[in-house]
């Protein structure tokens, strides 16, 4: 079971980025998540008139390690660390480690 997933609300840990918030869009593979606003760089594109796309110097969104980010827990304001709690009925949660309570998706 992965411990973020699409739509969770991250907070970047390391790197140029470090503080900035935004949503999990896309996860690339196991371990690279696409994550609004985070890890933008400037990405130089031909024109492809077939397409009908113009050519110029594009915003490009790139992958972050999964590992540089923390979920968001809006009860502290901070990021925090994910943990997997097993329900009576054999059903697996996730929840934040420092305060135990379920992480609503």
């Amino acid at each position: 079971m992965n411990k973020l997933k699409k739509g969770d609300r991250v907070i970047v840990t390391t790197g140029r980025d470090k503080g900035k918030q935004g949503t999990i869009t896309q996860r690339v593979d196991d371990e690279l998540i696409i994550v609004d606003g985070v890890n933008v760089a400037k990405k130089h594109v031909k024109p492809n008139p077939l397409k009908g796309t113009t050519g110029g110097v594009v915003d490009k969104t790139m992958p972050i390690h999964q590992s540089n980010v923390a979920i968001f827990n809006p009860a502290t304001g901070k990021g925090d660390r994910v943990g997997i709690k097993l329900l009576a009925d054999g059903k697996k949660v996730r929840v934040f480690k420092s305060s135990g309570e379920e992480i609503k998706a």
